[in-house]
């Protein structure tokens, strides 16, 4: 990448990588006085006017710096997670400047405008970028891709901070709610979490975390959760205290997904893990504190073709009920990782195969099978945490997207997990039960249809009989604005769909709904209905019974609400 510019092509790459905050180096020190240089250089500071030069890749549009930096942070905040840093490619197609460039700038633009089906958001006809970001990003896409720094242990040890240290916490609650019945709500773009009393469905709390948090997992025992952005920032929120707060965070890298604490008896939320994007590595930290402990790289070679990848992004982590291991999926190589944490000091990683590229994923109901898609190879791998071994790859239609899945009871097949897609309208059940449905097992025995591509989540629940798809990336808002529901025990009768966005009674924005989530008893869903960062979104309850409309919880702390974990649930793998 040739760059014309007084600031020399170190200075500019800094700069170029204005990732996720936008903010200036002084505002930035104000608001996180423990932010390293490296961190701040990462985020970016903005260009004066008078300082605009014009930067140029070979064959690429002309742009100016402010222009560069502006579109990498929108690269990194709503297109790297699919895309990936390098533009390699993952659930979303590459987006190499030999593909881009051979695409053109209008071939591009409408891309980003509309969408597609296969889960590709519509970023300008939703709202989300401007007509003018929109030209922006095709451009930006055309030009060589900014190479974000390394971050190793000095560069944690600068972030840890123990804000709590764990003599001072309390030994019990000191508030009288149901801790398992509390909800984790992500605030995307406001970098918050909400937690909400699942009875009163009073916010109790909105915390600042890191930006866009990715999932919350609760610790074994239920009384923490752990939170991680997309800026690979940790924090460790104590839901003991009146009114909770964070009593530990790290930053383990620079983009990150995964976050999960050890459950193997004796050994239970003694060992933290979270895995990242960028750098590709995964850490181990000390359970109650998040004093990193050990740092391991992903990088590698490829299970089909054998070739070396610069990233190899940790996706999905769960942990072992079986054994004292960790999980640990690598999306690029197609790899997973059971990474033994009884020896720190002599650490054991098994390396299973499975496909590329490894995503998200859940147990089935007896809590031995990991059923985890391998999206762009359209498979679901099944690992036998029991015997620490592949089971079974099952294969699944375009881009499979499940979650954590769901598990139900098939009138015709016995336990089932099941997954949606990204890419079509199918919604694929795998047999889970090798012992008592033999035949069933490891095999998509069913197929049954949604509203259409863009589902980032299904759900159920034990004391249920329906399953909740959602289809939050399709481009037509009819079907992103609501739900579809069937009810598992006459599954030919197709689905329901519910006006869920309609029932939330917002103003304007996409009001995407997403991903159902049920409180602890199981007789209510939760959805969330999101809108823009300027515009009004909320949370609406329905009766899972009834598919009545029960509750919605509006506030304007409440900004951009995804992702909901009900702290039961959550910890003890119930979906």
């Amino acid at each position: 990448m040739k760059l014309t510019s007084k600031l020399g092509l170190s200075s500019v790459i800094a700069v170029g990588l204005g990732l996720l905050a936008g903010v200036s180096l002084a505002q930035d020190k104000v608001d996180h006085p423990n932010t390293t240089a490296g961190e701040v250089a990462y985020k970016g500071a903005p260009v004066a006017t008078a300082d605009l030069k014009r930067v140029i890749s070979p064959g690429a549009p002309d742009m100016s710096e402010a222009e560069f930096e502006e579109a990498t942070k929108l690269y990194f905040e709503r297109c790297a997670g699919c895309h990936g840093v390098l533009r390699k490619g993952a659930t979303g197609k590459p987006l190499t400047t030999d593909i881009t460039q051979a695409r053109g700038t209008e071939f591009l633009k409408v891309l980003i405008n509309f969408g597609t089906p296969a889960g590709m958001p519509n970023w300008g006809t939703s709202g989300a970028f401007t007509e003018a970001q929109v030209d922006m990003m095709a451009r930006f896409l055309q030009h060589e891709p900014p190479v974000p720094p390394q971050w190793g242990m000095k560069e944690m040890m600068e972030t840890w901070k123990v804000i709590v240290p764990v003599a001072d916490r309390p030994t019990k609650p000191q508030h009288k709610r149901d801790i398992d019945n509390m909800f984790a709500v992500t605030l995307r773009d406001s970098g918050e979490v909400a937690i909400i009393d699942g009875d009163s469905k009073d916010i109790i709390a909105v915390i600042t975390t890191g930006y866009a948090v990715h999932i919350s997992r609760p610790s074994d025992s239920g009384r923490y959760v752990y939170t991680i952005g997309r800026d690979a920032k940790i924090d460790m929120i104590d839901l003991f205290m009146d009114p909770p707060i964070v009593v530990a965070s790290i930053k383990i890298g620079l983009e990150a997904r995964s976050v999960e604490t050890s459950k193997y008896k004796g050994y239970e939320d003694k060992v933290a893990i979270a895995g990242a994007y960028w750098p590709p590595q995964y850490v181990l930290m000390d359970g109650p504190t998040l004093e990193p402990k050990k740092i391991v790289s992903t990088r590698g070679m490829t299970v089909d073709t054998q070739e070396y990848h610069p990233e190899p992004r940790v996706a999905a982590i769960v942990a072992s009920h079986e054994h004292p291991e960790f999980i640990v999926n690598v999306k690029e190589t197609g790899k997973i990782l059971l990474v033994n944490y009884s020896n720190m000091d002599a650490l054991t990683v098994t390396t299973l195969e499975a496909a590329r590229f490894l995503h998200d994923g859940g147990w089935d109901s007896s809590h031995r099978y990991f059923m985890t898609a391998a999206n762009k190879s359209n498979k679901i791998a099944v690992v036998d945490s029991k015997e620490r071994t592949i089971a079974a790859l099952v294969d699944a239609t375009k881009i499979p997207h499940p979650g954590r899945g769901a598990n139900i009871t098939d009138p015709k097949y016995g336990p089932v997990w099941v997954t949606s897609a990204l890419g079509n309208e199918n919604v694929t059940f795998i047999g889970t039960d090798p012992e008592n449905h033999k035949d069933s097992a490891w095999k998509a025995v069913r197929v049954i249809k949604a509203q259409g591509g863009g589902s980032l989540f299904v759900k159920s629940h034990p004391k249920s009989t329906n399953l909740w798809i959602d289809n939050t990336l399709h481009p037509q808002t009819a079907v992103s604005q609501s739900i579809a529901v069937y009810d598992v025990n006459n599954l030919d009768a197709g689905y329901e769909v519910l006006p869920i966005a309609e029932w939330a009674d917002l103003g304007e924005g996409p009001k995407r709904v997403v991903q159902p989530e049920y409180n602890v008893r199981g007789d209510e869903v939760w959805f969330s209905v999101w809108s823009g960062q300027e515009e009004e979104s909320a949370i609406v309850v329905v009766d899972d019974k009834t598919r009545k409309l029960k509750h919605v919880i509006k506030d304007k702390r409440l900004i951009t609400p995804t992702g909901k974990f009900n702290i039961y649930n959550t910890r003890k793998d119930v979906y």
